[in-house]
């Protein structure tokens, strides 16, 4: 069984990690009931986790565009008839072919 008195180590966590402790910080502290050191830990301890899902948001995002460029970038060579939109007398044939 996992100890859960002690939080994981926040730069450890995944975005989903992250995001589902955030949301537990949040709801403590619109409940209510806690002590003002108690609410100011979690706010500091939620700060912290928001930054954590900004940060893996950002490379995540890094990543896409990366992705993007590097098919894009294949994409200014040459290119066949499906890859740039060009009909083909086969496509105008309704793909029955040459007579």
């Amino acid at each position: 069984m996992t100890d859960t008195s002690t939080p994981q180590p926040i730069e450890e966590m995944g975005y989903e990690q992250a995001r589902d402790e955030l949301i537990a910080v949040v709801r403590r502290l619109e409940a209510g009931g806690s002590t003002l050191e108690e609410s100011l830990a979690l706010w500091e301890r939620g700060e912290q986790l928001a930054a954590v899902c900004r940060r893996r948001l950002e490379g995540a995002r890094a990543r896409l565009d990366a992705v993007l460029a590097e098919d894009a970038a294949g994409e200014d060579g040459e290119e066949g008839p499906e890859e740039s939109g060009e009909v083909g007398e086969d496509d105008e044939l309704g793909g029955e072919g040459r007579a």
